[in-house]
């Protein structure tokens, strides 16, 4: 799915992601997290093998939510809801993460200094559903 151009400005901007995952007993796990883009996906970096990360090598169904910081003509705050596949790819975690730092931070983060960091984990989120409040819906 081509993700509009309102829904990339929250995604890339520094709005917090809320990761939800499914556990092995079908409760929902929820992870707060750095997100970005690359291309039609967007990505996330874990340097340990959390809890998400298993869930998501096992099941790949996944909802991510962004609050923004705008209100729309009703007075309800705007908010993004992706719902999508994700997959997990080992390596590049602290690259990433010095990459989002800059969003998240500030242009002049020096988030994980030095090099001495397992290789971690990326997940990749396919959108399959655009859906919030906010001008992403009038394309959903």
């Amino acid at each position: 799915m081509v993700i509009p151009e309102s829904a990339r400005e929250v995604l890339a901007s520094d709005a917090l992601g809320h990761l939800v995952t499914i556990n092995p007993d079908g409760s929902p796990q929820v992870s707060v997290i750095w997100v970005g883009l690359d291309g039609d996906e967007i990505v996330a970096a874990h340097i340990p093998e959390h809890r998400k990360v298993k869930n998501i090598r096992r099941d790949g169904r996944v909802v991510l939510s962004l609050e923004t910081n705008r209100m729309n003509e009703m007075g309800l705050v705007e908010y993004l809801v992706i719902t999508g596949t994700a997959r997990i790819t080992e390596g590049g975690a602290a690259e990433k993460l010095r990459e989002l730092a800059k969003t998240y931070l500030g242009p002049d983060a020096e988030f994980l200094p030095g090099d001495n960091y397992p290789a971690g984990f990326l997940t990749h989120i396919a959108v399959d559903k655009i859906s919030g409040v906010g001008p992403w819906t009038a394309s959903a």
